[in-house]
């Protein structure tokens, strides 16, 4: 796998995905009970965009720096922004941003516990890092798809796995969630699951939300469009479905959602959607 997240890092995939990760975790932690946070695709946790990668592609400008650059920001996006703005105290430009990692550790309480995988070596060895000495985390240099197998169910009954792939070649790796969320909720029925995926074309995506309502009880589908969803030859979009989503997340959601089409849309075929397919 060569797939490198530096030269994305902060794109306007980053900002949905990370601004849902954080509402899900806030979620989690209504309740004392402690529980567990699972990433297995973390990269390496932290990243410059004054890089190289990043200002190869500058992916992050119609990200993270259209939150930053708000006059006025939109009240669900608060967090996020200042999250990204307690990374770089003074600095306007926010050159650090902040991968998936580094956001839980920065929200999850002292009961909480994370394990970050990470299958590629020298972001693996970037990760280990980053945690040197954090009693809560553990990362581990691995595939996180086969982690899963090992490592559910936690000793903690509640908690949340985000599954990040890169997505080189889609069908296969639909095929591939869906081989690992089966065993993973034999194993821990209880954990809440989150995918991210890529929005090309609609037919593949619809597919995999079919085969994924039919083995969840609960799935709730989060997407956000800055293209319509027409082509191969470019990332028109992403989604996130959540399997066993936590209580009232739908609502927030639905809050969210339009507020990042508001700031992220590049043109007037932007669109979002929120919806539950799967209820028992």
């Amino acid at each position: 796998m060569n797939y490198r997240h530096a030269f994305h890092a902060g794109n306007f995939a980053d900002v949905f995905k990370h601004t849902i990760l954080i509402g899900l975790l806030d979620a989690l932690k209504r309740k004392p009970a402690a529980f567990h946070f699972y990433d297995t695709h973390a990269g390496r946790g932290r990243y410059d965009l004054r890089g190289k990668p990043a200002q190869r592609t500058l992916e992050y400008r119609d990200g993270v720096r259209r939150i930053l650059d708000a006059e006025s920001l939109p009240a669900p996006l608060h967090a996020y922004a200042e999250l990204v703005r307690g990374l770089n105290p003074g600095q306007r430009n926010a050159p650090v941003y902040p991968g998936s990692p580094l956001i839980a550790s920065l929200l999850l309480r002292e009961q909480d516990r994370m394990t970050f995988c990470e299958a590629h070596e020298e972001e693996a060895g970037a990760l280990q890092a980053l945690f040197r000495g954090e009693r809560r985390a553990s990362v581990q240099h691995r595939d996180g798809y086969a982690a899963l197998k090992a490592l559910l169910p936690p000793r903690e009954r509640r908690g949340l796995v985000l599954i990040d792939p890169p997505f080189e070649e889609q069908s296969r790796e639909f095929a591939v969630i869906e081989s690992a969320l089966d065993d993973a909720l034999r194993r821990w029925a209880t954990g809440s699951y989150a995918v991210w995926y890529p929005i090309k074309l609609r037919h593949p995506v619809a597919a995999f939300h079919r085969r994924l309502a039919a083995k969840a009880s609960k799935l709730l589908v989060a997407e956000l469009l800055l293209h319509p969803d027409d082509t191969a030859l470019r990332l028109n979009g992403c989604g996130l479905a959540i399997v066993n989503p936590p209580w009232q997340i739908d609502e927030w959601l639905a809050e969210l959602l339009p507020a990042l089409q508001h700031v992220l849309a590049q043109g007037p075929h932007a669109a979002h959607r929120v919806e539950s397919l799967a209820t028992s």
